[in-house]
């Protein structure tokens, strides 16, 4: 092996290094506990398995994530719909779901073909399970001002002020 090699092998150890050594120490001197997964449900089970197969089969998975990851090279940009319970009611959710065009109660920045569809034409019963799971889908108090703050900042340029 050549010095020069060998230089850049020692160079290149010496920050591999250096890079794991202040990871020992971030992680040593981070005292914040981890405060979990953020979103949670209050359906008991008989409206979960109600609500889920409503929502497997009218695709809504298609374009939604719920209680997953969302992979963007795969779904459109619809919104996640974990922790939505917690910006809007159980009443909010069925006039929505029973509009004959979502888009007159909340307008949609996507393609036409990705805009809401409605769900008038479902039961009422149907209607109503989605808006009350929907409803039930909350997130914690923490993360919802933390995203509120995250949010307002990228959409303005502005600090955030409680």
């Amino acid at each position: 092996m050549r010095r020069g090699e060998k230089i850049i092998y020692a160079v290149m150890a010496v920050v591999v290094l250096a890079v794991m050594a202040r990871n020992v120490f971030t992680i040593e001197t981070q005292k914040q506990p981890d405060k979990g997964i953020p979103f949670y449900t209050t359906a008991n089970h008989h409206l979960m398995r109600e609500a889920s197969d409503i929502y497997r089969v009218q695709g809504c998975r298609q374009c939604h994530s719920l209680w997953t990851v969302k992979n963007m090279m795969e779904t459109v940009p619809a919104p996640a719909l974990d922790g939505i319970g917690s910006i809007r009611t159980e009443e909010w959710f069925y006039n929505y779901f029973s509009a004959v065009s979502p888009q007159t109660i909340l307008p949609s920045r996507l393609k036409k073909q990705y805009s809401m569809p409605s769900y008038a034409s479902l039961s009422e019963h149907d209607r109503r399970v989605l808006a009350q799971y929907m409803a039930s889908l909350k997130v914690q108090d923490w993360y919802l001002e933390q995203t509120k703050k995250m949010e307002y900042e990228k959409l303005t340029g502005k600090t955030y002020k409680n």
